[in-house]
């Protein structure tokens, strides 16, 4: 069944995207959704393995390490759309957090300067960020425009700043900018929800920390459409992708537990075993993050799931 919404402007069959990212968990959906609209798909991927060729999907080769991409990827392409980043989910070593924040900014740096090099008829993009951007509170509502002294100063705040300050650069070459900054993704594969259902279903599911940490999440196929009303719409600017109502921690284990209809046995997770196993990733998993959805419906768009029992009655 498709999950797009029946809005979008048939102005879309007309395009052509370039995604990065798009083999992993969110760009696999929004090439499934690109199809489903009859938009065009180019795509950059690391791996030659990966690359394919027809009319509506063709792969292309880059290393931002070592700043080398295909120039041919840009033919036709009248929107970006960046997804490109390592998984934040695993262990911080001073290895990998070099490179969580070198995915992000040396890729886009790749982008913005093969740009400025040739002929291109690249009129947009958006790229993601992330909601890690935000410093935890259990009170704060978030929004767009927040002061520096809302702004998280630990590791993660550090990589969404430098992603986006890289992300702007598109705006040197008058190519207007969105970036999507990103909660939890509940997707039926993969992802935060993978994580949280196997141990339920194992009878060793438990709330986190004290479990009362604000989790501002979105399902995987609003979070799809948001990428492509962005396109549409020609949104420009910050936005939170979220859901219109937040969970916190233990309500979303709950409803987890509740929907495989498996009991919580356990007590929560100290706070300090989680350091230990995890290290300074805990942060993640025990950051409160209250973040709101309000700029991105003010823009007309329409949720599918607002409510996280709605996203667990399609994901499980």
């Amino acid at each position: 069944m498709p999950f797009f919404s029946s809005t979008f402007d048939e102005k879309l069959q007309f395009m052509r995207f370039l995604i990065t990212g798009a083999t992993g968990m969110i760009g696999s959906k929004l090439v499934q959704q690109c199809n489903e609209l009859g938009i065009d798909v180019n795509y950059l991927t690391t791996s030659k393995n990966k690359i394919s060729k027809s009319a509506n999907y063709k792969g292309f080769y880059w290393n931002p390490q070592h700043k080398d991409i295909d120039k041919a990827c840009f033919d036709e392409v009248d929107a970006i759309i960046n997804l490109v980043g390592a998984n934040v989910a695993q262990r911080w070593t001073p290895k990998y957090k070099k490179e969580i924040i070198e995915s992000r900014t040396k890729s886009t740096t790749l982008l913005v300067n093969t740009l400025q090099q040739i002929n291109h008829q690249v009129g947009y993009v958006v790229s993601a960020s992330a909601i890690g951007i935000y410093k935890s509170s259990l009170t704060k509502l978030h929004a767009e425009d927040e002061d520096e002294q809302f702004l998280n100063s630990e590791y993660i705040g550090h990589v969404v700043k430098e992603w986006e300050s890289a992300v702007d650069k598109f705006s040197k070459l008058a190519i207007p900018v969105a970036k999507l900054r990103i909660g939890l993704v509940l997707s039926e594969k993969g992802g935060a929800l993978e994580r949280i259902m196997q141990p339920i279903q194992y009878y060793v599911g438990a709330p986190l920390g004290e479990g009362n940490q604000w989790q501002s999440w979105i399902h995987v196929d609003d979070l799809v459409n948001m990428f492509i009303y962005a396109v549409e719409n020609q949104l420009t600017g910050v936005f939170n992708a979220v859901a219109p109502n937040p969970v916190n921690n233990k309500e979303l284990t709950q409803s987890i537990a509740e929907k495989v209809n498996k009991p919580l046995y356990l007590p929560n997770v100290p706070s300090f075993a989680l350091k230990l196993a995890l290290g300074e990733m805990a942060t993640i998993v025990l950051a409160s993050q209250l973040v709101s959805a309000k700029k991105i419906l003010s823009e007309g768009f329409n949720f599918k799931y607002t409510y996280l029992k709605n996203a667990l009655q399609d994901l499980i």
